[in-house]
């Protein structure tokens, strides 16, 4: 189903639009890279919708979490967005867009978009179509204002959303929250435990406690006078275990069921020990990051100016987000990313990244801030995790399109480029070679080559760039072994015939007519 409420003018433009946005290169500007050289963080200048495009063929299902901060639409009218975007026009911003970085997610992964009333709950429209209703994991609510508000309005509005949706919510994982305040319920070690403990009542009390609820776990147990004691509340009533007989039996024999005598009777416990981590599930409300106030303030002092941006997100929120899902080494992308927080923050805390920004922003705020990330400065979460500078970042730029208005191939282009793009074309998946060679890789029992500006060391007819029957004999083995393993070439010609193709399980696909742009 495909609805917007509220309408929507240009629907099917908004369905093809994604498919229809041309592939284009990304091109190193090493002027603007900054740090270690062999860095994979990627700070891309440029359309977010073509910018997105162009990462499918060699990033597809790589990106662990997302988190974009997109112009919330509120008639605004900021200096660097078009935030003044009538209402169905921004949904069809949003859509082709969302499509893309859904491809872009791993299975585990998740998207974190943050919105204001304004179109928070028709973007849930669009998101669960594109991620699927089952994805939605939940909206979490940030308090965006720390002091009192003195405008002579009814109401104001203090909170943003963040929204998350999982690519698959079946593999995603959520870490639990650090709660170490969850250690004050416990006992300190002492002569009974050499770790913190708590003794809990192994009768069952509130609901669903009665001996009719679970009849198999009303039982007697012996007490250390061999008498049976039956679980019963203080009023009378018959109530049950709160384990089972099995389990009750393997605490007795293993010694671990805990009596204390109260008034002349025994009452048993379990024992239970401290987690070593203690942890908590995540609230929904979010009233202890910082604000507005002081990420403005924190973008002011690092920048050396007044910063452009009118609703910045703060480091905290951004980590706390990344930290929930992700691991060292793990990919973030944000394709809106403003003044670049998303980027330091997963700088700082070792995660690589892909951050995309349009304006002249990308080279004003976002190079200089991350430069500075990477020289060590202890601002937002550096101080809590410990960051003290390295790693880097190259910096790129929207190049030529792969291929011309009629889908055909542009002269020129690299064989890396045509290699990424071969390979999502015919797998969907993208290219995983770690050192060039014509063999790009093996899927469903298929090998894929591709014979294209001089991988095999000479350009000639009979060089390399042809199949011809000397070629076939120096190009890598099938990989899997296979007899007669199928097999799809792509080359610039070949000298062999439809007979011999066939013999040795041959597609030949010639460049750049097989090659195509969509």
């Amino acid at each position: 189903m495909f609805l917007f409420i509220g309408g929507i003018t240009n629907k099917e433009q908004a369905l093809t639009t994604a498919r229809d946005c041309p592939y284009r290169l990304v091109e190193l500007v090493p002027e603007l890279s900054y740090g270690e050289s062999d860095t994979d963080n990627m700070l891309i200048q440029g359309d977010n919708l073509d910018a997105l495009k162009a990462l499918i063929p060699t990033h597809s299902g790589k990106v662990k979490c997302i988190f974009i901060d997109p112009p919330y639409n509120t008639k605004s009218a900021f200096e660097h967005y078009d935030d003044n975007l009538e209402h169905s026009k921004w949904l069809s911003m949003m859509y082709p867009r969302l499509e893309l970085l859904h491809q872009l997610l791993s299975e585990d992964g998740c998207i974190w978009i943050t919105l204001d009333d304004s179109e928070a709950h028709y973007f849930k429209i669009i998101a669960d179509e594109i991620f699927g209703r089952r994805n939605f994991v939940t909206t979490f609510i940030w308090r965006k204002v720390d002091s009192p508000n003195d405008n002579k309005v009814a109401i104001t509005p203090d909170h943003d959303y963040v929204i998350c949706y999982a690519k698959n919510i079946q593999q995603l994982e959520f870490k639990k929250k650090s709660d170490s305040s969850i250690l004050v319920a416990y006992n300190e070690p002492d002569e009974n435990s050499d770790r913190p403990y708590r003794d809990r009542l192994l009768k069952k009390n509130g609901k669903s406690s009665l001996r009719t609820d679970r009849p198999s776990m009303y039982f007697p147990i012996k007490d250390p006078d061999g008498n049976d004691v039956y679980p019963i509340h203080d009023d009378g009533r018959e109530a049950r275990w709160a384990k089972g007989l099995i389990t009750v039996g393997d605490l007795i024999k293993k010694e671990e069921l805990v009596w204390k005598k109260r008034k002349d009777k025994w009452i048993p416990y379990t024992r239970e020990y401290a987690p070593e981590d203690p942890t908590r599930p995540w609230p929904t409300i979010w009233n202890d990051l910082d604000t507005t106030r002081q990420t403005k303030s924190h973008l002011n002092k690092l920048l050396g100016y007044e910063s452009i941006f009118d609703t910045p997100k703060p480091e905290d929120l951004v980590a706390r987000t990344i930290s929930m899902t992700t691991k060292p080494d793990d990919l973030i992308l944000d394709s809106f990313l403003g003044s670049g927080t998303t980027a330091a923050v997963a700088m700082k805390m070792n995660r690589k990244f892909i951050g995309i920004e349009l304006g002249d922003h990308a080279v004003t705020h976002c190079q200089p801030r991350l430069k500075k990330v990477v020289d060590g400065e202890q601002g937002g979460i550096s101080e809590d995790v410990n960051w003290t500078g390295g790693s880097g970042f190259k910096f790129y730029r929207l190049g030529e399109v792969i291929f011309n208005e009629n889908g055909s191939l542009r002269e020129g282009i690299s064989f890396d480029a045509l290699a990424s793009h071969i390979w999502y074309g015919d797998t969907r998946q993208s290219l995983q070679q770690s050192t060039k060679s014509p063999l790009l890789g093996v899927h469903n029992g298929i090998a894929y080559y591709l014979l294209y500006n001089g991988i095999l060391g000479d350009k000639r007819p009979d060089g390399g760039n042809v199949l011809t029957s000397k070629v076939l004999t120096i190009l890598p083995p099938h990989p899997e072994d296979l007899e007669n393993g199928q097999k799809v070439i792509y080359g610039e010609r070949r000298c062999m015939g439809d007979a011999r193709l066939k013999s040795e399980n041959i597609i030949f696909k010639q460049i750049p007519y097989d090659v195509k742009g969509r």
